[in-house]
């Protein structure tokens, strides 16, 4: 299990375990963390669980695939830092690991 700490845009904090294995947005869904849609369940079809990954955890993440960042195209107000949570595999390697949520989701 890792501990990952979704932030609402508000501020409000969210330090949750997620089991390794799920993905952040399965953690954040399973916990009622507002913020994250998850609109299709998790299969890349949609942007609705994007979230901005702090600086310092994002070049520890695998590399976004092609689709993934067609997915956030669609995206609202991407950066940088943006990916989809539905696509980061939780694992004791993310442990801390924290994340910003979007004003809102597309």
């Amino acid at each position: 299990m890792a501990k990952i700490t979704y932030i609402e845009y508000s501020g409000k904090r969210h330090t949750i375990e997620v089991q390794n294995g799920l993905t952040v947005m399965e953690g954040a869904v399973q916990n009622n963390i507002p913020g994250i849609d998850a609109d299709c369940g998790g299969s890349m079809a949609c942007a609705t669980c994007h979230v901005y990954v702090k600086e310092e955890w994002f070049n520890k993440l695998p590399k976004k695939e092609d689709g993934e960042e067609d997915m956030l195209d669609m995206a609202y107000e991407t950066n940088k830092f943006s990916r989809l949570s539905c696509q980061l595999t939780v694992s004791d390697r993310l442990e801390g690991m924290i994340v910003n949520l979007p004003e809102k989701q597309t």
